[in-house]
């Protein structure tokens, strides 16, 4: 199963590079998720081409967190996955997420903008970073996971190109 993920895209509406995007590394995925900070409900409706699952974040407007709760744990796979978005200052986000979700066997987060895949014991922690936003890293990035047997992450920096209108 191939998951697309992504955070932080901050946009109001659906932009030409967010399409390009999508039908570029996302059209073919079996899931996409949205950590949080879409911004707008256009954006969901857009993404939800399908199976898709989102969180909201902490600029997320009331009627988007009407739709996308603050967290939530899916089974894809038969792998647990923990969904949010995360919140406070970057410094121990990772343990703070890491509390919400006790017993799961991949967290998946935003919020940092910061692209994160790694494992903390035996959970996978995952942080696409922001494809559409301000990044705070050397590119603009998003996430792959691959659940089988096992499942790994990855992150993809976009090319620049991707963000040209």
């Amino acid at each position: 199963m191939k998951i697309g993920v992504l955070s932080d895209t901050h946009l109001h509406h659906v932009t030409p590079p967010l399409r390009r995007i999508f039908e570029r590394y996302l059209a073919d995925a079996d899931v996409v998720l949205h950590a949080g900070d879409v911004v707008a409900v256009d954006v969901v409706r857009f993404l939800d081409q399908g199976n898709f699952f989102g969180v909201s974040g902490n600029m997320d407007p009331p009627e988007v967190r009407k739709i996308l709760p603050p967290f939530r744990t899916l089974e894809l796979g038969g792998w647990k996955i923990g969904l949010t978005h995360g919140g406070g200052s970057p410094a121990m986000l990772e343990s703070r997420v890491r509390q919400l979700f006790p017993d799961v066997d991949v967290i998946v987060y935003g919020h940092s903008h910061v692209p994160v895949c790694h494992r903390l014991g035996d959970v996978l922690m995952f942080n696409p970073g922001s494809a559409t936003g301000p990044s705070r890293y050397r590119a603009n990035t998003l996430g792959m996971l691959e659940v089988g047997e096992r499942v790994t992450g990855r992150i993809v920096e976009l090319p620049d190109e991707e963000f040209i209108e």
